[in-house]
């Protein structure tokens, strides 16, 4: 298809690789031209997917996460995947504050911060084979209209 690009990584599920993988993904999408606040928003969920896949799919084992980003035109797609224990209710785990490790601290916001940031959150589980968050933001929306009204 014209105007696209992909990219695959594949990593372990260590928490010191969280930044690596905010990292990649906002490299990925530089050819978007994107604002700070674009690649700020894009990191952050990338982040909480990713440490969703690290505290909750592996329960801190070291396994592999999958991170695939797509860009078509100016829509900036990214997926990030695990093959770990998955999400026995998604609706309720996508409710803020809903957290199943309260005796870590978690805030049960990462759900609710993805779909913050992203222009669309869609997760697709099944208890015991893993988790897929497959999120979508569209890079430049705003720009037009301050550029014409600037004018």
């Amino acid at each position: 298809m014209k105007n696209t690009n992909e990219m695959e990584i594949r990593f372990d599920s260590r928490s010191e690789n969280e930044g690596f993988a905010r990292v990649t993904v906002a490299a990925f999408m530089t050819q978007l031209n994107p604002t700070v606040e674009e690649v700020a928003d894009v990191k952050t969920a990338v982040s909480e997917a990713v440490t969703n896949a690290i505290i909750h799919g592996y329960d801190q084992e070291v396994k592999k996460i999958h991170i695939r980003c797509r860009i078509r035109e100016n829509i900036f797609f990214v997926e990030v995947s695990d093959t770990g224990r998955g999400i026995e209710n998604i609706e309720e785990a996508m409710r803020p504050m809903f957290t199943t490790r309260p005796e870590q601290e978690r805030s049960g916001m990462g759900f609710a911060f993805m779909e913050a940031f992203m222009d669309q959150v869609e997760v697709e589980s099944e208890p015991g084979k893993g988790t897929t968050v497959k999120m979508q933001k569209a890079i430049g929306k705003g720009r037009e209209i301050w550029t014409t009204q600037s004018l």
